[in-house]
């Protein structure tokens, strides 16, 4: 890889036909961005909140494991702290695990006391389970394996109640294009696509003071994946195109048991969520020996890239497309109890859990890295603002650990709230600045024809193991897309989502090719062992003026003391 891909100032768009302003616009309406909504409206005039589809469409609805925090007399958020630290792999920002573990178990609690009813026992306290990586229970869940969609339930109710308050609006069917940005440097605001009626409809731009992205992942970017069909990157390209700084993107974790549906199978593939493995179930290969034994003290809960990589050494030494995953010990009482979802995908596919063994296989699950953040979810450029999987705070390092995805939305989307209101409360980020018509031609678009095509391609040379040469085939081909003849692809939603995909593609090869080592979520077969003498590193991307991608290395932040409460 000799020559570094180079991505446009902004995607090929008709001019905004309708404008409308804000004091912060929030994208995405995961539990980051609903929780940081709600929270902003009670410190700013005028909050805007836009999302994709409609309210309940993203990742957070579609988490089944629970959240994660030290809400047991037992458990400690110094334990918390360490077995993330232990899954992030050296990678992790240790200020950053601090504010999860500490700040975790009361926005849990605020979230029972806004309405989400998480599962308890007959005393009335939570009732705590277990996942990958963890050395406590200390995952609170909902429904049995329908969390996120509880949680979702709960803030979308929350917002309901206040959407006759001309504080807060809400715009369903946005998606956002690029950022608009001011003659300073600073965001001031979005451009959207809406599908609406009457004024609010088409492309248009949204003037803020500031603007948060809470966008979500990229897993579209691979044939197979847990994401939904919206986790096209967007918010990350968005803000790649405008010249903040990425980072960590190589560092994608590839969740170990998705259930397998057969060669071909592409999209949204159904979760077997390794909480099932925190109640008992267990991995075995073709003549039922277990996977795990022997590779880890945690066996079957094992960190995700411990156990995705030992179901693909099996694969690879067995010959095989899958594994299973035995849960047939459990009994069909409890099962449908405790995971009534996963039950009744697994029978709606053809396959019963309690009687049978369930195929399962690793699939792309979730974006460690993304726009990179401070600790108050501050990006590099002023006025933008990001939290939740778009983001990289540092919290997961190489991989992230089991339930903390949830609470890292919670916890950092708090955060910028508190941040943003006393900004604005104190004069800063002025409203009334103007955006400037970005430099440069627009991009050419990738018609979404292509997609397939790309995906293939990231999934060959950028999916659970990498090499030197996949990894330079991959952009390669990448490289192919993006010159293809322009003028035959068509502005539009679907086209602006391949788009993304492929610029964030190009950034995730070029990192993915550099970092020769494994570690965490990215495994290198030529390069198969962990090299802190070299990679004890963060590796950030970022679009320099002419276009070109540039990459930088922050060295990991040294701390003497990793005690919660302790020094920085």
């Amino acid at each position: 890889m000799t020559v570094p891909p180079r991505v446009p100032r902004r995607l090929a768009a008709p001019a905004p036909g309708w404008t409308a302003e804000a004091d912060v616009v929030v994208v995405g309406s995961g539990i980051a961005g609903l929780t940081c909504a709600l929270r902003l409206r009670e410190r700013v005039e005028r909050v805007l909140l836009v999302t994709k589809t409609v309210l309940s469409a993203g990742s957070t609805e579609w988490a089944q494991g629970g959240i994660a925090a030290a809400m047991d007399p037992e458990d400690t958020p110094q334990e918390h702290l360490e077995d993330t630290l232990v899954a992030g792999v050296g990678l992790c920002d240790v200020d950053a695990v601090r504010a999860l573990v500490t700040e975790g178990p009361d926005r849990v609690r605020e979230l029972v006391g806004l309405g989400a009813n998480f599962d308890v026992d007959a005393g009335g306290d939570l009732r705590l389970t277990r996942e990958g990586g963890h050395h406590r229970d200390r995952i609170a869940h909902a429904g049995g394996d329908a969390t996120g969609a509880e949680i979702s339930r709960a803030l979308i109710a929350a917002l309901r109640t206040v959407l006759d308050d001309p504080g807060i609006e809400v715009v369903e069917h946005a998606l956002v294009v690029d950022l608009l940005g001011a003659a300073d440097g600073s965001v001031c605001g979005v451009t959207l696509h809406v599908i609406g009626e009457g004024q609010v409809d088409g492309v248009g731009a949204v003037r803020a003071r500031a603007v948060v992205l809470a966008t979500g992942g990229l897993g579209q970017i691979y044939t197979s994946t847990t994401n939904p069909p919206v986790a096209t990157g967007d918010g990350m390209a968005a803000a790649l195109r405008a010249g903040a700084r990425l980072a960590d993107l190589e560092f994608v974790q590839f969740h170990p048991t998705v259930l397998y549906l057969g060669e071909g199978s592409t999209g949204q593939q159904p979760l077997v969520s390794e909480a099932l493995r925190g109640e008992g179930a267990v991995l075995v290969d073709d003549r039922g020996e277990r996977v795990m034994a022997g590779r880890h003290e945690l066996a079957d809960l094992a960190p995700r890239d411990v156990v995705a990589r030992g179901i693909l050494q099996v694969m690879a030494e067995r010959g095989l497309e899958h594994v299973w995953l035995d849960a047939r010990h459990l009994g069909a009482p409890f099962l449908e109890r405790r995971f009534p979802s996963i039950v009744a995908r697994c029978r709606e596919l053809g396959v019963d859990p309690a009687t049978e063994l369930l195929p399962v296989a690793p699939a792309q699950h979730y974006a460690s890295g993304g726009v990179e953040t401070d600790l108050l979810g501050r990006t590099s450029l002023t006025g933008l603002s990001a939290c939740g999987e778009v983001s990289c705070t540092g919290v997961h390092g190489a991989n992230r650990l089991a339930s903390n995805s949830l609470l890292e939305g919670l916890v950092f989307a708090h955060r910028i709230a508190d941040d943003l209101g006393a900004r604005l409360a104190a004069g800063e980020l002025p409203a009334g600045r103007v955006p400037v018509e970005p430099g440069g031609r627009p991009a050419d678009l990738l018609d979404s024809s292509h997609r397939v095509r790309l995906q293939r391609a990231m999934t060959r040379g950028c999916g659970p193991v990498r090499t030197a040469e996949s990894t330079r085939e991959a952009a390669a081909e990448l490289a192919e897309l993006a010159a293809l003849p322009t003028g035959a692809a068509e502005p539009g939603p679907r086209t602006w989502e391949t788009t993304n995909l492929l610029h964030l593609g190009q950034a995730l090869a070029l990192l993915a090719h550099r970092r020769e080592e494994t570690r965490g979520g990215h495994l290198r077969a030529d390069h198969p062992q962990r090299d802190d003498d070299r990679w004890l590193t963060h590796q950030r991307v970022t679009r320099g003026e002419d276009g070109v991608l540039v990459v930088t290395e922050r060295p990991v932040s040294t701390h003497g003391d990793t005690a919660v409460g302790g020094a920085a």
